[in-house]
């Protein structure tokens, strides 16, 4: 929470905020998406570009690594082989704007990866304004940028209690419990 960082010096003098990498990453990777949704609200829905953002919208989170270039797939949506990397191609030629977003997107998360703080900072410090929603994203990376770098040096990380709670909702969601006691039972099976 936000309002931890106005008093948590207060009551712990040494401590060493951390701002966790799977939120900088949901936070940029947001970012993308509303970009590339509103790029959709402007391109005709019979267009190939129209339908690469539209269903194959996972290719765009994908690390550039895991695109594999010389390896054809079948695109449910546009109907046809192609390269992963070929499909994004395509989309970041005609946009130049996604294509900005796109590429901070990929640096930050690669950054976040390699725990590299210094081309964290670099990234951070060189992004251009695109006039999309990354601006906001990298502007709060900024103002909080000493926890963001705490993030590439330090271990901790969130990333296996938010699975946990994602489970715990999505049990909570799937099976109508009539009784409270057995949610409990349940999830003590799971995670035991």
């Amino acid at each position: 929470n936000a309002q931890y960082q106005s008093f948590i010096y207060r009551l712990f003098p040494n401590a060493r905020i951390i701002i966790d990498r799977f939120h900088i990453v949901q936070l940029v990777g947001r970012a993308l998406d509303n970009c590339r949704v509103n790029i959709l609200k402007l391109l005709d829905k019979h267009t190939r570009e129209y339908k690469l953002l539209k269903s194959q919208w996972k290719l765009f989170h994908l690390k550039a690594t895991e695109l594999q270039p010389e390896k054809p797939v079948y695109l449910r949506g546009i109907n046809e082989y192609m390269t992963k990397q070929n499909a994004v191609d395509l989309v970041l030629n005609q946009f130049p704007q996604f294509s900005a977003v796109y590429t901070a997107y990929q640096e930050i998360t690669a950054a976040l990866h390699e725990r590299n703080s210094e081309r964290l900072i670099t990234i951070l410090s060189q992004y251009q304004n695109t006039g999309t929603e990354m601006d906001t994203a990298i502007a709060t990376l900024n103002k909080n940028q000493s926890y963001v770098i705490n993030s590439t040096e330090f271990e901790f990380s969130n990333g296996p209690l938010e699975g946990i709670n994602r489970r715990i909702k999505n049990l909570r969601s799937c099976y109508g419990f009539a009784n409270q006691q057995f949610f409990f039972l349940r999830i003590d099976y799971l995670f035991a």
